[in-house]
Formats: structure tokens, sequence, C-alpha cells
């Protein structure tokens, strides 16, 4: 019997896209282009994920690789400011949450973050109907490991079978399916057939 949703952050419960906190600030698309680049599809990006660099430690990096003042000065922005652009909920969620919350499950976040999700965090929709949250960068390690999601079980005194997981990435789905906790690969972004899915496993079809 399923008890507890685990739910992912990116593209799921919100939309992430890191060209649009570019935009924000510029609209050459070549400072653009850039800032994705070297910024957000960066190893330094992963590190942060991972917890193995501070925010100072990855743009010390990050801006060595920029070739002027002003795309540093763009990049150190774009950090420092991210999440207020991209934080945009997903539409349909925050009363999908509190519909499952309502029905007696646990509501779990599990996800691949910096240690900034805590800033951001009550701006998540259905954060405040949240019984545990996991970030990648807390535990020094990221999706689809394993050792994420035994921290998960483990933390809250879970049992795998009973929950299940929703993600936009196969690997990590794959990777819940390996420990145990069944999931739904939320990739095409339709939160209405998620939550037909959901009732279905649910028995409340």
């Amino acid at each position: 019997m399923i008890r507890n949703i685990v739910f992912d952050m990116g593209n799921v419960l919100v939309m992430y896209d890191p060209v649009r906190v570019c935009r924000a600030y510029t609209q050459k698309e070549e400072e653009v282009e850039w800032i994705r680049r070297e910024l957000f599809d960066s190893e330094e990006w992963i590190l942060l994920d991972q917890g193995a660099l501070t925010e100072e430690e990855a743009m010390e990096r990050v801006r060595r690789r920029l070739p002027d003042e002003r795309l540093r000065a763009l990049a150190d922005r774009c950090m420092e400011e991210w999440h207020i652009h991209n934080i945009e909920p997903r539409p349909g969620m925050e009363e999908l949450v509190r519909e499952l919350k309502d029905m007696g499950l646990g509501i779990y976040l599990c996800s691949n973050a910096s240690r900034r999700l805590r800033v951001y965090e009550s701006r998540l929709p259905g954060s405040r109907y949240f019984d545990g949250t996991i970030v990648s960068a807390e535990e020094g390690v990221l999706k689809p490991d394993a050792a994420i999601y035994k921290r998960l079980f483990e933390k809250y005194s879970l049992c795998p079978e009973e929950c299940f997981f929703i993600d936009d990435l196969p690997a990590n789905i794959e990777g819940a399916r390996a420990c145990g906790m069944d999931g739904y690969c939320f990739s095409d972004g339709d939160t209405q057939r998620l939550r037909t899915c959901l009732m279905e496993r649910l028995g409340r079809a």
C-alpha cells in the first residue's frame, strides 16, 4: 500500500529554465549562451548540487572562464538571484499536493539541489504540506545514487514499498525502483495525467 508520495522539485513542482534567468538581465543572445553554458550547464553547478563546492568557490571557477568583466558581473548576479526568476510553480501542483495530503498521505521532497534550496523552499508548491525534505547538497550525494534514497527512508523511517516517487528523469525513477520505491516519470509535464495515475495507484480512480 502506498502511504507516502515523494516529489522531485525541478520540472516537477516548478518549471526550471536557466535561459529565462539569463534573459532577466540581458537580451543579448551571445551573453545568454555564455551564462547558460559556463554557469547553469557547468560542472560547478553539479558540484553545488552535490555539496562539493560553496557558491563562492563555484563562482571563482566560473569567472575564470568568462572573457570580460561584464559577463563576470552578469554571472554573479544570475547566481545570486536565479531562484527569484526560476521558481515558477507548475499549474495544478499545489492543488494536487494538498489533495494527497488531505487523503492522509505523507508528502516528501527529494531533490538534486544546492543548499540554497532552503532559501526558497517555502515558495515551492505544496511546501506547507511537506513532512520531510532531502536536499542532495546536504547529503553529499546525487540522484540516482542509491544512497540518497536510502537516506530518505532512514531519516523519516519510511518503508520503500510504501513510497511512490515522482521525477522528470527516467534514470532517477530507475534508481528509486532499484531501492524498492516505485515511481512515475513526469517527463511530459501533464499534471492531470499524473493525478489520474496516482489515483489509480491509490485505488481512488
